[in-house]
């Protein structure tokens, strides 16, 4: 197995791509073990330098060390996420912690932290990059847990590992969850008001089963979103938003309520042994935001501007029903049926009637096409570089006669695949011997797939949701730092959502959809008067969907906002779960359903404490975009000036700093306001 194992040789692919019709998963852990015993060798020899410690042979070697441990685990993880077995899970669990405690002999040994400290106290003139690599590196050392006396050291250790186990099951649990619920009908009359392309999915995956009679319904996206804003009968609505509210909060195998408290309390354990009051402190120490009261200040705010509005568009909603004939109250599997109704009436817009105009490959076309009025990028297909499912799509990105990087596109949802939308990497981009190794970024997302009548037709959401990911691609794609640790998407997680955001805004502009926005069969170009109830439409209960953010937000700071002693006697999950989103709730509790237990973004995803990056990331873009409507949506200047500011710097710089060089001042939330509907006269 050694000598046929994949990863113990340079990649012989297109652009030293990973060959992932060569790699089996028996090569992962015997990989794994071949990197650690690597690293360490590099470690040691960092360690034992008979020199005195320099940036050069320290920090520099650091930053250099581990290359296969590296390039193995980008590959498992990915897959674990894109593309997982019960085989790959039941490896990363046993590689996981193997990991873990390596990073941690690695932050916990003594002699290198001294070294690096030595040089971190040399005060040597250094560029802003070497800086920034000096200042992380030290600080990955003091931050976890290089200061600590052994006892603690060892408890330190045995957390993260536990932590690093507990994250992934987590993650396993919600995906098994979402892939084991089924809602099979098997009458007609149940399919009333949902729009034809979803039935047809839904009778392509009965028909799967050997079941042509019936119609299956899932708590994918694709399926689930659509069925509870179109279907007429209010009790399936019922049963399968509840069941999607339940997922992972059912007894059994896949329950993660003892999950989410024990992450929580050794987190919150992990933050005490470090000096930190609480996670969340911990956590913001390193991000803009800086301190939970600052967080926590942001959040109050925009519920307090948020809130009353809110609860006026569900009374909006109220008053609809009844002008329906709708005696009922409405529930929370009732608003996304009836506020979709209400947005229809008043603004015209039927996603059904935009949909024709949104063809997965002209959408894809079009991002391509913002991307070279912008930066001028060029997309290349090319089906010689290795892909790990058929679905995926190769490109090389081209800037003029200069390789920038390559990309993967993954669209559809798979049982393998955990649900949503993300940005990741199979390779950073970094400098060598004044060469510049092209990152290998990837977007993985869950979009409606086409069906034998139908070619994939993109919801506007959808749409939005293609741009936020390319935006994350193109800060890994255009980036253009030394180290790889500071490139592209290394950055602070209240930062990393700007560039992602910033790019929905070009969907509402007509200058940009008019690039690829044609009708499926007739390549009509989408007309004026669709576009003006896209942006009129915009804002529709942009409230709402504010204090849904917010809700999230607010949940996860209060979870990790908690002292070691407060974190050891929290209430059950459950209980506390609903005392945390009480100012933020418009609707009755449900039983028996809960949030906390799929909240993958903060037990799996690594954004504990960091969900207010959204809303944050939001100022930010809103008051960025503003730039490019001041100078024209398409102005190469701006576009350059963001380009070489933000988009390839990385986290060679502090984040403000960067966005003021890019716009000349910080940011205020009043351009968010403002595009969002909710500027008060008296706002400063």
């Amino acid at each position: 197995m050694t000598q046929q194992n994949p990863f113990f040789r340079p990649f012989e692919t297109s652009f030293q791509m990973a060959p992932f019709n060569l790699i089996k998963n028996a090569h992962y852990l015997p990989a794994i073990q071949r990197g650690i015993i690597e690293a360490r060798t590099e470690i040691t020899e960092i360690t034992e330098h008979l020199d005195p410690p320099t940036f050069e042979n320290t920090i520099e070697a650091l930053e250099a060390s581990g290359v296969l441990l590296d390039r193995v685990s980008q590959v498992l993880f990915n897959l674990n996420s894109a593309e997982t077995s019960d085989e790959i899970q039941k490896i990363t669990q046993e590689v996981s912690p193997l990991l873990t405690s390596f990073n941690n002999e690695i932050k916990l040994n003594k002699k290198l932290f001294e070294r690096v400290k030595f040089v971190y106290d040399l005060n040597d003139v250094l560029s802003d990059e070497e800086g920034m690599l000096l200042e992380k590196t030290y600080k990955s050392f003091a931050r976890n847990g290089a200061g600590l006396d052994s006892k603690s050291q060892n408890r330190y250790k045995e957390i993260t590992v536990a932590l690093s186990s507990l994250a992934l099951k987590f993650g396993e649990n919600v995906l098994a969850e979402t892939n084991n619920y089924e809602l099979v009908l098997n009458k007609k009359e149940d399919l009333a008001g949902l729009p034809q392309d979803l039935i047809d999915r839904a009778k392509s995956l009965a028909v799967g089963k050997q079941w042509p009679d019936k119609w299956i319904f899932t708590l994918q996206a694709p399926s689930f979103i659509p069925f509870m804003e179109n279907a007429d009968h209010r009790g399936l609505r019922k049963q399968l938003f509840i069941a999607y509210m339940q997922k992972a909060f059912k007894e059994g195998a896949n329950d993660n309520r003892n999950l989410v408290l024990n992450i929580v309390k050794l987190r919150a354990e992990m933050a005490e042994l470090l000096g930190y009051d609480s996670y969340a402190s911990y956590v913001l120490e390193e991000r803009m935001a800086e301190t939970p009261t600052r967080v926590q200040d942001f959040l109050d705010d925009l519920l307090l501007k948020s809130k009353v509005k809110a609860v006026q568009e569900v009374d909006e909603v109220k008053v609809f029903m009844r002008t329906l004939g709708i005696d009922y109250e409405l529930e929370r599997w009732d608003w996304a049926y009836y506020a979709e109704k209400l947005r229809k009436k008043k603004f015209d817009f039927d996603d059904e009637l935009l949909k024709p105009y949104f063809k997965l490959e002209k959408v894809i076309n079009g991002v391509f096409k913002t991307a070279e009025k912008l930066f001028g990028l060029t997309f290349k297909l090319n089906d010689q570089i290795p892909i790990y499912h058929e679905e995926v799509k190769a490109y090389e990105v081209w800037e003029g006669q200069e390789l920038k990087a390559i990309f993967l596109a993954d669209y559809f949802p798979r049982l393998g695949k955990r649900p949503g939308a993300w940005m990741t990497s199979y390779r950073g981009q970094k400098i060598v011997n004044d060469q510049r190794i092209i990152p290998q970024v990837s977007i993985v997302c869950n979009f409606t797939p086409s069906t034998k009548n139908r070619p994939s037709l993109l919801k506007f959401d959808e749409v939005k949701t293609l741009f936020h990911e390319f935006g994350h691609a193109l800060h890994g794609m255009l980036a253009d730092t030394k180290y790889e640790s500071l490139s592209g998407t290394s950055v602070p997680w209240d930062f990393v959502e700007l560039p992602s955001q910033i790019l929905e805004n070009w969907c509402y502009e007509p200058e940009c959809l008019r690039l690829f926005a044609h009708h499926y069969e007739t390549e009509e170009i989408i007309p004026s008067k669709y576009i003006e109830r896209i942006k009129s439409a915009a804002t529709f209960h942009e409230a709402y969907a504010t204090m849904r953010q917010l809700s999230f937000a607010i949940l996860d700071l209060s979870l990790h906002n908690q002292t070691y002693t407060a974190a050891q006697k929290m209430d059950p999950i459950d209980e506390l779960e609903k005392e945390i989103l009480a100012p933020t709730n418009l609707f009755p509790d449900i039983p028996n359903t809960n949030m906390s237990v799929q909240f993958s973004h903060i037990f799996a995803g690594g954004y504990a404490s960091g969900y207010y990056s959204y809303k944050w990331a939001e100022v930010l873009d809103a008051d960025a975009f503003e730039c490019f409507k001041e100078k024209g949506i398409f102005d190469f200047k701006t576009a350059k000036s963001f380009k070489d500011c933000i988009l390839s710097q990385g986290g060679t710089q502090r984040p403000m700093e960067l966005y003021e060089k890019f716009r000349g001042a910080e940011p205020t939330v009043d351009a968010l306001l403002r595009r969002a509907g909710l500027l008060v006269s008296d706002s400063k």
